[in-house]
């Protein structure tokens, strides 16, 4: 039977082949040693129909990198999503990004906002996830020797192509299962890979401001301002 806990499978199957050399020095798969709690959130919040998904473009590392939920801020993923299970570590683990699971005290600002706002606006995450769904385009955390995060556009030529070939099939195959009418890209990266892989599907996509703080606008006021570029696609909330 074809689901989203079986697309993951085959995913991570693909994955496996896939190496990456330097300035990449380590590689983590939350979707692996996170792999309970990211069946967990499948299990509870990825019913159909749904007329949304969020896309963002890979994990953080105080964020899915620990739960293994997409922007998986650790206090919104266990109280207000309600999930938390037991984390093991990656084969290879970056002394500077290390993993601790649900027990780690750092917090993830990109997941807070999100969250946040899903929380503020639907109050319970059963009226959220009636509507929408939040996935990752790539279940990759990409780390230099430095403990700095190397973005998936970022990578090799050679490398990066292999990955999206990859990644874009997962994706297509995620949509047409969901069947949403929009997807929206959180970031310029995930909306460009929307419109690469979802070809032909009859989805609207669109784009919202990336909520990291990285991001000068997102910066100042970035609820009003998702709001804003959301009422533009006709999504109402």
């Amino acid at each position: 039977m074809i689901d989203l806990q079986s697309i993951t499978d085959d995913l991570l199957a693909e994955l496996q082949h896939l190496r990456f050399g330097p300035p990449v020095t380590h590689v983590y798969n939350p979707l692996e040693y996170a792999g309970a709690a990211y069946s967990q959130y499948l299990e509870f919040y990825s019913s159909r129909p749904k007329e949304v998904v969020l896309l963002g473009m890979n994990p953080g590392p105080w964020g899915m990198a620990q739960t293994g939920v997409p922007f998986g801020e650790i206090r919104m993923v266990r109280e207000w999503l309600r999930i938390e299970a037991p984390v093991t570590t990656p084969i290879d683990m970056h002394p500077k990004r290390p993993v601790q699971g649900f027990g780690c005290m750092r917090s993830e600002v990109s997941g807070k906002r999100l969250w946040g706002w899903a929380k503020k606006k639907f109050i319970t995450p059963e009226r959220f996830f009636a509507r929408f769904f939040v996935a990752n385009y790539c279940p990759l955390l990409f780390i230099e020797s430095s403990g700095r995060n190397r973005t998936p556009n970022n990578l090799r030529a050679s490398e990066r192509n292999a990955l999206l070939e990859v990644c874009d099939r997962a994706l297509r195959r995620t949509i047409e299962w969901i069947k949403p009418h929009y997807v929206v890209g959180v970031g310029q990266f995930a909306e460009e890979r929307a419109r690469a892989a979802l070809t032909g599907l009859g989805v609207n996509i669109g784009r919202i401001t990336h909520p990291s703080p990285a991001n000068p606008k997102a910066n100042r006021g970035w609820e009003s301002l998702i709001e804003d570029e959301l009422r533009a696609m006709a999504i109402r909330f």
